[in-house]
């Protein structure tokens, strides 16, 4: 063994030293390859080496342009999860959640109850200020709004302006003469389900599913048929081209950005041959990017969008998880199903507030939003990370957890045996809400999973919140109630 090889290998045992006695802890961001270089007194590569090393031990990740992390248990390994053979493809089915999803949103409501449910942000993490402050200067300014009233003019041009604008950089930017301005993300995909399905339809969808979507599916009496999902990686385009081979399907609806509640990331090659795919057997892809601004690594990612040549893909977003859900202001661009999206919203809800309207427009076109975006991404990783470790602290031996690549949500899978229904009857008696994972299926698989909400600041109350979750599964799984 050469003094070169002897080196690389003691940094990487000094650094699975400080992970295993957790002084670096799950999802810390290890110092730069030039900051060990300079501070170990070693050469680049050989530090690069010894990182490697430590990427193939499975102790860290590396994340492009980010750095090197400790890694987390990953679902990856969990069958369940991971992109099924041919035999294995679920059938359509009709969607049954609605009723029992209302009931456990609304425990997310209750003053009382720590709130790891419904995927909000917290206020404090929000330009509220800023916003209440352009509200005031665009009713001076624009007065005239609040008495306007259109049944065909349903876009204020400059936030058309602003959407395009920020779309520059994905390589293939939205087209102003497609977007239509709307109410919310889902009022965005309302309007294009209904204006490329009928009732009876089969619609593909990842598996987990983010149970607005299913819920918006049982609405309009459409099926679902759901396709496997890697946790890093999003909907196997393999299993969707087996689907569509096999069926008809009215259309494709998915997260390519960090799925809800996955946060995985489809990789640009995937998202290229998901468009083609689509295109070439016509069949609409309905596309939520709603996290997409909410990247933990250096790049915003593109969306499919960015792929479609055919104008085949509607894309979905709003400025909920950014700015504040009580905006209520978002938008689709509808490709070639414009006029069809033009007019379901034309008859179903008419313009979206012209006040808002400029107001969001006024803030996506100043620099301040760039730098909330900034601190946002920041904020939003770390919670992700806090939540992580301490769920892989107080919960039951074999939990795994997802590794979010962007957004707040963390989807956690308990050993076998625990079902999430049942110890979410306990947790609400204990004044703690988050969501049971049978309500991301329409076949109510993942029994054994759930979603934790990562959008507020942590803190001693979820710390203690997470350690009882804890509890109580190892409870539920000693005496199966």
């Amino acid at each position: 063994m050469d003094q070169r090889t002897l080196r690389y290998e003691q940094l990487a045992d000094e650094l699975a030293g400080m992970i295993a006695e957790r002084i670096l802890r799950p999802g810390d961001r290890l110092p730069s390859v030039r900051c060990l270089a300079r501070d170990k007194k070693l050469s680049v590569s050989t530090v690069v080496q010894a990182l490697r090393q430590l990427e193939d031990r499975g102790q860290v990740e590396a994340r492009p342009q980010s750095g090197f992390f400790v890694r987390l248990p990953s679902l990856n390994q969990n069958p369940q999860l991971v992109p099924q053979t041919r035999q294995h493809l679920a059938r359509p089915v009709a969607v049954d959640i609605s009723s029992r999803l209302m009931r456990v949103l609304a425990l997310n409501n209750r003053k009382e109850m720590v709130p790891l449910g419904a995927a909000l942000p917290a206020a404090e993490l929000l330009p509220v200020a800023n916003l209440q402050r352009l509200y005031g200067a665009v009713g001076k300014r624009f007065g005239a709004l609040i008495d306007e009233a259109s049944h065909s003019a349903l876009n204020r041009t400059d936030l058309v302006r602003q959407f395009v604008r920020h779309s520059i950089s994905w390589g293939q930017p939205i087209a102003a003469d497609e977007i239509v301005v709307t109410n919310s993300c889902t009022e965005s995909l309302s309007l294009c389900l209904r204006a490329v399905t009928r009732p009876g339809d089969t619609v593909a969808v990842e598996s987990p599913s983010y149970y607005l979507m299913l819920q918006l599916l049982e609405l309009l009496g459409l099926k679902a048929i759901e396709i496997p999902t890697h946790p890093r990686n999003g909907m196997s385009v393999d299993a969707l081209e087996i689907a569509t081979r096999e069926r008809r399907i009215a259309a494709c609806l998915l997260v390519s950005n960090f799925n809800n509640p996955l946060g995985s990331l489809v990789p640009d090659y995937e998202k290229k041959r998901l468009a083609d795919l689509m295109a070439a057997r016509q069949i609409p892809i309905i596309e939520d990017d709603i996290f997409g601004n909410l990247h933990f690594g250096t790049d915003r990612p593109w969306p499919v969008k960015s792929f479609d040549t055919a104008g085949n893909v509607m894309l979905c977003s709003s400025m909920s998880k950014t700015l504040s859900p009580s905006l209520r202001l978002g938008y689709v661009a509808a490709g070639r199903f414009h006029g069809a999206v033009l007019m379901q919203k034309t008859l179903t809800s008419g313009i979206t507030n012209p006040v808002t309207q400029e107001v969001v427009a006024r803030y996506l076109e100043s620099t301040a939003y760039d730098r909330h975006l900034r601190g946002l991404r920041r904020a939003y990783e770390k919670q992700v990370m806090q939540m992580s470790e301490a769920v892989l602290r107080y919960f039951p031996a074999g939990t795994r957890l997802s590794q979010p690549q962007g957004g707040f949500v963390l989807w956690v899978e308990l050993p076998a045996g625990i079902d999430s229904a049942v110890l979410l009857e306990h947790a609400v008696s204990a004044g703690i809400a988050f969501v049971p994972g049978d309500l991301f299926s329409a076949s109510g698989n993942y029994r054994n999973c759930l979603r934790l909400n990562c959008g507020n600041p942590w803190s001693a109350r979820f710390e203690e919140a997470v350690k009882c979750l804890g509890s109580l599964a190892a409870n539920v799984a000693t005496f199966g109630k």
